[in-house]
Parts: C-alpha cells; sequence; structure tokens
C-alpha cells in the first residue's frame, strides 16, 4: 500500500510541474508566436536515418499541459477513490502510458509517430475500460476498440497514400502540397479516423458505453484527451480541409452529433451516462466549429471543455462513491445540504457547461454561436445549432434538479460528507481553472477582439435559448408530467433515448447477419454437402470398402471355394476362345 501510495504522490508532482513548465513555456511561444520543430535523429545506419520530428508551437504546447494538468489531479484524486484497491499502482501506471501516448500524438507531425501514439491511446483505453472485470465491462472495451480501430485502419491507409508526396510531415502537404485530386482521398482518410475517435454519428455508441471504466478514467480519459484526440487531428490538417471543401460534411455531422446527444441525455438517468452525452454533445459543437472554419476557436473550446469537463466527472465519482455506487439519479436529490462543496464545484462545472456568462464555456461558447451567426449558413444548422445549445442547459438543469435541489431520495443510513480532502483538494484546483481559464486563454490566444456585427434580437438569441432550456430543463423534472409523457410515448422515448438505436446497430445489426450467414453455411456447406462428398463421405467409402476386404481375409471355405470356381470358369471360357 505505501508503494502505492507513493506512485501515486511522485506521479502527481511530476506531472503537475511538468504541467506548469509548458503553460509558461506556451504561454511565452504564443505572444511571440514562436513555432519551434525538432528534428531528432535517433538512429543513422549508412545512408538509413531514423528521425523523430516534434513540432512545438502554442498549440501543441498548451494541449499537452492541459493534459498533464488533469492527468496529475486525476492520478491524486484517484488514490483516495480508488483505497483499498491491490491493483492501484497498474491503474497509475496505465494512466501514465496513456499520457505518454497522448504526449506522442500532441507533439508529433509525422503521421507514423502519431500512429503510435494514437494506438497507445486505443490499447491503454481498452486496459482502462475493462479493468474492473465484469461481463459489461468486456463488451464496452471490446466496442471501445473495434470502433477505434476503424480509425487506425484510416490512418494506415493514408499513411500508405503519403509514400508519394515524400514525406510523413504534415506541415509540408498542408503547406507545400500539390492540392491535386490524389490529397482528397487522404483527408477523407482522416476525417474518417478523428470520426471514430471524437465519436461522431455514425461512432457514437462506444463513448456512453465507455463508462464502464472507474471515474477517475472518464475523468481523464473520455473527457479531456482520447475523445479530443480526432478534433486535435482535423485542427491540424484544417489548411487542406477548407481547400477541399469537406467543411459541410463536417458541419452537418457535428451539428447532427450535437443534437442527438442532446436529446437522449434529456431522457437518460444514468449519471454518467449523462455526463458522457454532454462529451459527445461538445465533441459535436468543435467538429461544427472545424466546419465552420474557425480552427483556433475549436482549439479553444477543446481546452476550457476539458477543464470543465474533467470536473464534472470528478464531482459525479465523489457523489457515486458517497451514494454507495449508486448512478441512477433518480436515487439522488438534496445532495447540496450533506455535500456543500462537492455541490459548488459540480454547479460551477455545469454552469460553464451551460455557457453562463465569464467562466470558462462562455468565452468559446458564445463566440462560437456568434461567428456561426454572423457566417453563411442555412436554415437547418442554424435550427441544429440553437436548439442543440438550448437541450444542453435543459438537460443540464434537469441534471441540477435531481441531484442537488430534489428531495433526499436515497436511504436513511448514509455516509454523505466532504471531510476527504484527496476528493476536494483536486476538485477545487480544477474549479479554480473552470472559472479563470477561458478569461485567461482568450487573452492570451485571441490577441485582437473579433468583429462580431449582428441586431440585437441575434446578439442576445444565445441567450435567450439557454434560458428558455434551464426552464424546460426544470419543467421536465416535474416527476408526474415527465413520467405520464415517457409512458404514453414509450416508442418515441426508447427511440430518442438510446441514441437513435445507434448501440443497436452498431453492435447487433452489424453482427447478426455475418453470424446467422456463418451459421448457414456451417449447417448446409461444413456440417452437409462437405462432409457428404468431402472427409467423411470419402471415410465412409473406405470403411466399407476395407470391410469387405477384411471378409475375404477370413478364411472361410466357402469364399475359397467360389473364388476356386470363379477362376475355373474364367481358365474354361479363356481355353474356349483360344480354341476358337
Amino acid at each position: 500500500i505505501n508503494y502505492n501510495v507513493f506512485i501515486c504522490k511522485l506521479s502527481f508532482v511530476v506531472l503537475f510541474c511538468v504541467s506548469l513548465i509548458s503553460f509558461f513555456f506556451g504561454l511565452v511561444v504564443c505572444v511571440n508566436e514562436y513555432v519551434i520543430f525538432l528534428d531528432w535523429n535517433i538512429v543513422s545506419i549508412n545512408s538509413c536515418s531514423i528521425v523523430m520530428s516534434i513540432l512545438l508551437d502554442y498549440k501543441s504546447l498548451l494541449f499537452m499541459s492541459f493534459v498533464m494538468y488533469i492527468s496529475s489531479l486525476v492520478i491524486y484524486y484517484s488514490d483516495n477513490y480508488m483505497m483499498g484497491d491491490e491493483n492501484l499502482s497498474r491503474f497509475i501506471i496505465l494512466v501514465l502510458m496513456f499520457v505518454l501516448s497522448m504526449m506522442f500524438l500532441i507533439i508529433s507531425p509525422n503521421l507514423i509517430s502519431i500512429l503510435l501514439g494514437w494506438d497507445g491511446l486505443g490499447l491503454v483505453s481498452y486496459c482502462l475500460v475493462i479493468y474492473y472485470q465484469n461481463v459489461k465491462s468486456y463488451n464496452a472495451g471490446m466496442i471501445t476498440a473495434l470502433s477505434n480501430r476503424i480509425g487506425d485502419v484510416a490512418l494506415l491507409l493514408s499513411i500508405a497514400w503519403m509514400m508519394s508526396y515524400g514525406s510523413w510531415n504534415y506541415l509540408y502537404v498542408s503547406n507545400f502540397g500539390n492540392l491535386d485530386n490524389e490529397m482528397m482521398y487522404l483527408i477523407i482518410l482522416i476525417i474518417l479516423a478523428a470520426m471514430t475517435s471524437s465519436a461522431q454519428i455514425p461512432f457514437s455508441s462506444w463513448l456512453p458505453a465507455a463508462m464502464a471504466a472507474p471515474t477517475p478514467v472518464s475523468a481523464l480519459v473520455h473527457s479531456s484527451t482520447l475523445v479530443t484526440a480526432g478534433v486535435y487531428l482535423l485542427i491540424r490538417f484544417g489548411v487542406i480541409i477548407e481547400s477541399y471543401s469537406m467543411n459541410g460534411f463536417l458541419l452537418f455531422i457535428g451539428c447532427l452529433t450535437m443534437f442527438m446527444s442532446g436529446l437522449g441525455a434529456n431522457f437518460e438517468f444514468d449519471l454518467k451516462s449523462i455526463i458522457a452525452l454532454s462529451t459527445l454533445s461538445q465533441l459535436g459543437l468543435m467538429m461544427s466549429t472545424i466546419g465552420l472554419g474557425y480552427y483556433d476557436l475549436a482549439f479553444f473550446h477543446l481546452l476550457t471543455h476539458a477543464l470543465f469537463k474533467a470536473l464534472l466527472f470528478m464531482c459525479a465519482g465523489v457523489i457515486i462513491h458517497g451514494l454507495n455506487d449508486l448512478q441512477d439519479i433518480r436515487g439522488m436529490g438534496g445532495i447540496v445540504d450533506q455535500m456543500p462543496l462537492t455541490s459548488v464545484c459540480f454547479m460551477i462545472s455545469n454552469l460553464a457547461l451551460c455557457g453562463t456568462p465569464f467562466l470558462s464555456g462562455f468565452y468559446s461558447k458564445d463566440l462560437i454561436l456568434e461567428l456561426s451567426l454572423m457566417s453563411n449558413l442555412n436554415f437547418l444548422i442554424f435550427l441544429l445549432f440553437f436548439l442543440s445549445t438550448g437541450l444542453t442547459v435543459c438537460y443540464t438543469f434537469r441534471l441540477i434538479y435531481y441531484v442537488m435541489v430534489g428531495e433526499f431520495n436515497f436511504s436513511s443510513l448514509h455516509c454523505l460528507g466532504d471531510e476527504n480532502y484527496g476528493f476536494v483538494g483536486p476538485m477545487f484546483m480544477l474549479m479554480f481553472m473552470s472559472v479563470i481559464g477561458g478569461s485567461l486563454l482568450s487573452w492570451v490566444m485571441l490577441s485582437t477582439p473579433s468583429m462580431i456585427c449582428l441586431p440585437l434580437y441575434m446578439k442576445v438569441l444565445a441567450l435567450v435559448v439557454s434560458i428558455i432550456g434551464g426552464w424546460m430543463g426544470f419543467e421536465l423534472s416535474m416527476m408526474m408530467t415527465y413520467g405520464s409523457f415517457c409512458l404514453e410515448n414509450n416508442y418515441l422515448v426508447s427511440f430518442l433515448g438510446s441514441m437513435w438505436f445507434m448501440p443497436y446497430i452498431s453492435t447487433y445489426v452489424i453482427s447478426s447477419y455475418p453470424l446467422y450467414g456463418g451459421l448457414s453455411i456451417a449447417r448446409v456447406s461444413d456440417g452437409g454437402w462437405s462432409e457428404e462428398i468431402g472427409g467423411q463421405g470419402m471415410f465412409n467409402i473406405f470403411l466399407s470398402m476395407s470391410m469387405v476386404n477384411q471378409e475375404y481375409q477370413f478364411n472361410y471355405f466357402k469364399y475359397y471355394l467360389l473364388s476356386f470356381m470363379f477362376w475355373l470358369f474364367i481358365f474354361v471360357m479363356l481355353l474356349i476362345y483360344s480354341g476358337r
């Protein structure tokens, strides 16, 4: 146990210090507009050299610092959350391997080293999802791994496709490459890889399934790192996406994902699944921002979202821990009286998610919405954008009502409390960043203010939609009307609440037909005709022939006499024939 505590504390200190260093270094690079590009020659044999490229600009340094900041706090949090786990050191080492894979992905401009990080993320996330070993975890881990395999294959194909360009470095391709038709296939593959990693439609079902992992894993992996890897890759390839007019596709897919997950979260009762669907909604927002062509804003939202979403998962973990592993929000309520510090963190992260003015989510989200109003959008995208924003506030206020405000629905014997500073400490450090992170980043990253010129009704539209959404969320929480609506419209609720049947489509529908076809082939061919005229049939023929032969070998007198008469008959016939 002492070894476990030691490895937790050491990992926390090292990651936290490296995070601070890379953050200040990133601020310097951002303000002075530096880009540091390193070519590290690992080994050189004769004329063959293996070179590792490292790209340090403000994006990679800031993203790296945020990942390390969150992972250091998650490790400190895990020390208390997973107390009593004999394999805690193994868990911490898995998390550190995950962070290492993420570093590979962030600082590499080279597609091959990006693939190393990408595969590392997929493999380690599989190990973390199946950490609690039961059938549900295995199924969730398998759908996570297989969904991400599609992205791995797309990346491998894009590496093969880039062979003809003389370099696997995306900087050369995006800045100096000939924009021909061949490049379009490359960017389609990159978009496919990003869609699987960032769980966009139709690969969305793995993200809520991955909530089978321990809560610290959800806070790190499924809020701020693994799911944003695809978005980060698209931000890096942004120039090529724009030149091939793939923006419209990304915008549509992002808006659809945002809308689908926003609807689904309003019909969900599992606390971690609601937060997972809100992550999916924000990923859709980032994707659609890339589709609009605002890559820096998408990156800005990626960073601010990582802060408040990790905090939200941490608060959920403390609540679930205190309620004896209960995840159903209908069994919670009135927690604000029992756990005031956790409630403060939970409320601030929820309000940041809604885009409440002057919290971290507001600076990125509000700017994205206003710039989308200034863009050349059609009515469908406009409607999806603002409906999804309203739905976000709606499920957030519903969650606040069920968990914080409503009646206390848990048993009278409970051990809720905020006494454990191993939980409260990391949460307060993240809460501090969730409050000031947005403004701090906006002052550094967005050096010149965006010129936004809108009529008054459009200017206040985001605020009005949010207020209506919050009111709707409280209305939905009235159990009588909500329960009766769910009972009356059972089919509609099951469709909307199960992410438009996507988990069934990506598991049963895809696997059932090949499995049924395989069974038919096994019955008809393998167990039928191929047996009859193949191995089994030949065996039966040879067996019957050898049994006949065995009969002749048994020294029966009548067989000898019969064979003698048979040969005599042939001899006589030959004599007669020769006499002629």
